[in-house]
């Protein structure tokens, strides 16, 4: 008699903007050979297609129904996840910053959370993900099996931001002015606030390395493998 291979895990990272959620996720997924699940990219892929629609942010009933009729895709490759919006590679499109300020801005209303969660949870239901975004925890897989929350204070998360941004042209005070908008959004949104699952275990990243937080997060999964 063989043994049965180990079940595959639902793991959940949650966190506010520069807290360095993707980039522990994506190491994580490869580590384990899982797929990363990137819900921003998702809801940066809808923003995007808004955007080119002429699609107000504010327009709950039109951006539902903008999402109702769109295919978003998230396909791991070696270099990283690429994103598709209705067959079309939108990869580098959706990291830009007046897509992330406007996929905060979709982001807020009910019915497109909603639409969202559902094909997340179509995603990652069969486990072997790693998920990352503002309530996974709480909301899209809310009995994942690891539930991490991932923050760092906000001076030291506006200057990682701005050392990931310089590259694309946008100054040091509009990157921290659009952090701190997007944290307020998140905080404060009725629907699925930004804040940590009662059983998550919250990671202060404030004085850790990447590598530091990895191995972290890491333990974490071990300790959950060996108990099944």
């Amino acid at each position: 008699m063989t043994d049965s291979p180990p079940r595959k895990l639902i793991i959940a990272i949650d966190g506010p903007a520069g807290a360095g959620k993707s980039t522990i996720a994506s190491r994580l997924a490869r580590k384990l050979a899982y797929v990363n699940l990137e819900s921003g990219a998702m809801y940066r892929a809808l923003a995007l297609k808004a955007i080119e629609n002429d699609i107000s942010f504010d327009d709950e009933a039109a951006l539902d129904s903008l999402a109702h009729n769109s295919r978003i895709k998230i396909e791991p490759t070696l270099g990283g996840n690429r994103v598709t919006l209705d067959s079309r590679d939108v990869t580098q499109r959706v990291r830009e910053t007046d897509v992330s300020e406007a996929a905060s801005r979709v982001s807020v209303h009910p019915r497109v959370r909603a639409w969202m969660v559902a094909r997340q949870r179509e995603l990652g239901i069969n486990g072997g993900v790693v998920m990352e975004g503002r309530d996974i925890g709480t909301k899209v897989f809310p009995d994942a099996d690891v539930k991490i929350f991932l923050d760092a204070d906000p001076v030291i998360r506006e200057q990682r931001r701005i050392q990931q941004q310089h590259s694309r042209g946008a100054s040091a005070e509009s990157m921290a002015a659009e952090l701190r908008e997007r944290d307020r959004r998140d905080r404060t949104r009725a629907n699925s606030p930004l804040k940590a699952a009662p059983d998550a275990v919250v990671l202060d990243s404030t004085s850790l390395s990447e590598d530091e937080v990895l191995q972290r997060v890491e333990a974490l999964v071990e300790k959950k493998l060996a108990e099944n």
